[in-house]
């Protein structure tokens, strides 16, 4: 079993979705946890009793990932509140979706700069505190749309397809140091998002996938588990395809 006792974790759109799951497993395994979301401050407080009382401590951070200061405070907290950060899990993530010739350009820059540029900003300002007590996980939100690309997701495709460059070059940077950094690329989940999709939509996705159905939050909050703990001290620079076989590279 994963233990994650007397670990740290830092989440990155942690109160609600993929990022609330990804927060309770890592609590439940044993981790104190932060989170950073710029969303309903009672959706947020929701999170962190559900987080209490699994018996660890919780702290909601309200910051928007596309602020490079805010990041910096963001692990400054967290440290103040732990004494340290072991894990960051860079969740946050938006979707703005057009086809490429209709994309207005704020929407292509948005996804851009909350998908990759956060994630860049998170573990920019956490490498510090890891470097210096030479341990540390990171692991990156991509997406099957990062590896074979989305009709209609130029701007999401990019940004999840950049953070498989950036789990890489930072895989490489900070191996020395006992620091794993690794990419997980959910396919189609079950979130709020998606359970909206029409059905023949559905159908289709579900047919396309060889496992034939729709993943759920907890298959990736168990992945972004696993790529946490001691387990996988020896995994660094790979992406962790959840998606039902849906890409195979």
């Amino acid at each position: 079993m994963i233990d994650l006792s007397g670990k740290s974790a830092l989440v990155t759109g942690g109160a609600r979705g993929i990022g609330k799951a990804i927060c309770l497993k890592l609590a439940a395994q044993g981790a104190d946890i932060a989170f950073v979301d710029v969303g309903r401050a009672e959706v947020a407080e929701a999170t962190v009793a559900e987080i209490q009382a699994l018996g660890r401590k919780a702290v909601y951070i309200p910051a928007d990932v596309t602020d490079p200061e805010a990041c910096v405070k963001a692990v400054a907290t967290a440290v103040e509140a732990f004494g340290k950060v072991d894990i960051l899990v860079n969740n946050a993530g938006i979707t703005r979706d057009d086809l490429i010739m209709r994309m207005p350009i704020d929407d292509w820059k948005k996804v851009l700069e909350v998908n990759l540029f956060g994630a860049f900003y998170m573990i920019k300002a956490v490498v510090r505190p890891m470097l210096k007590a030479h341990s540390g996980r990171i692991v990156n939100m991509s997406s099957v749309s990062g590896q074979a690309g989305q009709m209609g997701q130029a701007n999401y495709s990019s940004s999840k397809a950049g953070l498989i460059g950036l789990t890489k070059a930072t895989a490489r940077e900070v191996a020395s140091r006992g620091i794993t950094c690794n990419a997980v690329a959910p396919g189609f989940i079950v979130t709020e998002l998606t359970k909206d999709l029409p059905e023949a939509l559905q159908d289709q996705i579900k047919t396309a996938t060889p496992l034939g159905h729709f993943g759920t939050v907890d298959d990736i909050a168990n992945a972004v588990t696993f790529l946490a703990s001691d387990e996988a001290a020896y995994i660094t620079g790979q992406v962790l395809a959840v998606d039902g076989g849906l890409v195979m590279m």
